[in-house]
């Protein structure tokens, strides 16, 4: 789970969000609920492209730097983040011993969740 801190400014017909140690993910919303779901996910969409996720500035810091605005923490799933956006399914070929295989078809397991699983367990997602 992320956290990060995300700047509410609130203007005449909308409110927009920005975050200080992310300065691409900047979005707005018509009100406070619907800033807060953009925020979310725009943090999850610049985040997308990090190899290293940097780190969060102190809430109290940003604060006092943004007097005029409303400062709240945005926290993210990232794994569940991808796993919501990016579900599309992929043809992977993959070789395993004939024995195994054999096994496999007389049980009548699907190959495509058997590896979907151990990849899940594996990678503890």
């Amino acid at each position: 789970m992320l956290l990060y801190p995300a700047i509410f400014k609130h203007g005449d017909t909308a409110i927009t969000v920005t975050f200080p140690d992310i300065p691409e993910a900047i979005t707005q919303g018509k009100d406070l609920n619907e800033a807060y779901q953009m925020a979310i996910e725009v943090l999850g969409f610049v985040l997308e492209d990090y190899q290293e996720y940097p780190r969060a500035s102190s809430t109290s810091q940003v604060q006092a730097d943004n007097p005029d605005a409303e400062v709240a923490l945005i926290s993210i799933d990232m794994n569940a983040y991808l796993r919501k956006y990016h579900s599309k399914k992929v043809r992977k070929n993959v070789t395993i011993p004939e024995w195994l295989n054999n096994l496999a078809e007389k049980k009548k397991l699907n190959f495509s969740q058997v590896l979907t699983e151990a990849l899940e367990s594996k990678l503890q997602v």
